[in-house]
């Protein structure tokens, strides 16, 4: 175990190395302005001091509501600076939602982005008594409750040097370092805590396995109150001191990227899914020598990586194909994508299909698959430079040790374990057992210690006859088709499987231009009907009878997550979607649903 420091300290520290270097940056109407990190510093000081002035003591909840901005990072590491606990709220969350986690964990104090994120606490006074104060991020104070940012500030400037600093040495590594709620897909959200050692331990992870510098550049785009993207945006910038772009929404990501350059950078699967459709859509339209030249690129790019994936040298005539590649195909696409500078990229939160990483190694786009969960702070394994299999997650991250229960559940153990679920006792002793948490995931280890992740053990479908079907592998594989955008697999209990389909509207479009056909009722068209019957066949030829799906509906609409049928993070909520769309299928079975 590392040397114990709390990310504020390391804050404070990295301020003072890197004083007048940009820290991060937000974007403008036509650029991106910079913060120094003694500005950020400085800034966080004053947060921390108007926390104090407030009345905040060590241990009490603070929650953030607001989407990725500097004010969040802002809020969050002045609450640990002044011995409080941050609490990420989502902010796509519901106000029954954001109510539920304030008076779940007693928030003495919240940081609101704006005025619609502040009405989501409208009607909800009665539960929220612990509540003193509204930090508002954006706009004027227009309630009792609220203060605004530069007010807020200026109330911070009064409090002694030697008080913040009294506070911040008192940090505890056992102390709750971060409340992080897990989505409550399958109920109330939990409170997941993670401790400052918890915390410590995995910046030790991240700068063995990600070996950041202040050179480095990442976008935050992802909800801050996830653990990748907080772990990534607030405890490893303080420590490393790397550059970070605020993105403005997840939709501009793709225009944000090409202005930053990231030299690192962390996508979930639907990013990595969109791009390589993307780039799909744009080769297909190429002809004559531009289509010769991509596909032949294409296929020295997969054999260079594939050699590299197994140690192998790739041979002088395939290193020279591979350079000439790079000038004429690679290095383009990799401009206009924006990731020409990436060092690095990852893959998380939910599982890809093999054949979407196998797609953008041929552009020699190489995304490494990772594994983690709040439970564990973050990383429990992954595929590296040098030590990737395109399938696996990886290996066990250095301190991690892994195993497989008899049913097939990946039970972790490390130093950076979460204390338990906060307020649930119940919960915290069915999942940690001896040292060791039961995932909830079910996997398998390689030979060489390389963990596959097969499905969430929840989600396992047990069929009339009798077999166990995990739906993740499925569905990945169906979302790597380019006419198909999310699939849902059904069946438990069921004599076959079958599926909610939704539909690629970029792929659509393209098909709509293609052969000159109206949008409207395209979902329904025999072109598109055939295309996607293709694709659920090719998915079928790669799985074992039992696991092919034998009928499927296609959905009019999408998935979102304002309309709730997708997390924050683009994941499927399963439940929600099973439950809106019930009658559909079990129309599949020749079943009426109740009235």
């Amino acid at each position: 175990m590392p040397e114990f420091l709390s990310t504020p300290q390391r804050l404070v520290d990295t301020a003072a190395r890197l004083a007048n270097a940009p820290a991060c940056f937000t974007r403008g109407a036509e650029s991106w302005a910079p913060t120094s990190w003694a500005a950020l510093a400085d800034q966080v000081r004053r947060a921390a001091g108007a926390l104090i002035a407030m009345g905040v003591r060590p241990g009490d909840r603070v929650a953030i509501l607001a989407y990725n901005r500097q004010e969040w990072v802002v809020a969050d590491l002045a609450a640990m600076m002044a011995g409080a606990v941050p609490v990420g709220i989502y902010f796509t969350a519901a106000p029954s939602e954001v109510a539920f986690i304030l008076e779940d964990c007693g928030a003495v104090a919240l940081f609101a982005e704006n005025a619609a994120q502040f009405a989501k606490l409208a009607g909800q006074e009665t539960k929220l008594a612990a509540l003193r104060r509204v930090v508002m991020m954006e706009g004027e104070a227009t309630d009792p409750w609220q203060i605004t940012w530069p007010e807020y500030l200026r109330a911070g400037a009064a409090t002694p040097e030697a008080e913040i600093a009294a506070r911040m040495a008192g940090i505890q590594p056992a102390a709750a370092g971060t409340l992080l709620y897990t989505s409550g897909t399958t109920g109330a959200p939990k409170a997941v805590e993670l401790s400052h050692a918890a915390l410590c331990n995995c910046v030790e992870v991240l700068r063995q396995t990600m070996d950041f510098s202040p050179q480095d550049r990442t976008i935050s785009y992802l909800p801050l109150a996830h653990i990748a993207e907080k772990m990534l945006s607030v405890h490893g910038f303080a420590a490393f001191g790397f550059q970070m772009y605020f993105a403005r929404s997840v939709p501009e990501l793709a225009r944000h990227l090409p202005e930053v350059r990231p030299t690192l950078f962390f996508g979930v699967p639907r990013v990595w899914e969109k791009l390589a459709g993307t780039l799909r859509e744009r080769l297909s339209a190429a002809t004559g020598t531009k289509a010769k030249i991509a596909a032949w690129a294409q296929a020295v790019g997969r054999g260079w990586h594939k050699a590299a994936r197994e140690g192998r040298q790739p041979g002088f005539a395939l290193g020279v194909q591979y350079r000439l590649a790079a000038r004429l195909v690679y290095g383009k696409v990799k401009a206009a994508t924006g990731l020409d500078a990436a060092r690095a990229l990852f893959s998380g939160a939910a599982p890809i299909a093999p054949e979407v990483l196998e797609f953008l190694s041929g552009l020699d786009i190489v995304v490494l698959e990772l594994y983690g969960q709040s439970e564990t702070c973050g990383p429990t394994s992954t595929n590296l430079p040098g030590a990737n299999r395109i399938g696996s997650v990886g290996r066990a991250v250095p301190g991690t040790e892994l195993r497989i229960a008899e049913d097939g559940e990946v039970l972790v153990r490390d130093a950076k374990l979460l204390t338990g679920y906060a307020g649930r006792p119940d919960a915290t002793a069915e999942a940690l057992v001896d040292g060791w948490l039961y995932s909830g995931d079910l996997g398998r280890l390689d030979a060489d210690g390389y963990l596959y992740i097969t499905g969430r053990k929840k989600d396992l479908i047990i069929t009339a006859g009798g077999k166990n079907i995990s739906p993740a592998a499925i569905e990945a594989a169906a979302e790597a088709v380019p006419i198909l955008e999310h699939v849902v697999v059904y069946g438990d209990r069921k004599p076959f499987l079958s599926a909610l389909v939704t539909l690629n509207p970029e792929h659509l479009a393209t098909l709509a231009r293609q052969h000159n056909l109206p949008v409207e009722g395209l979902t329904q068209h025999p072109i598109v009907l055939a295309e996607v019957q293709s694709g659920i066949d090719a998915v079928n030829a790669e799985q074992a009878r039992v696991a092919q799906i034998r009928k499927y509906t296609i959905l009019p609409g999408r998935f979102s997550v304002e309309t709730g049928e997708l997390t924050p993070t683009l994941k499927i909520k399963r439940a929600v979607v099973v439950a809106r769309h019930l009658a559909a299928l079990e129309a599949m079975y020749g079943e009426k649903t109740a009235a």
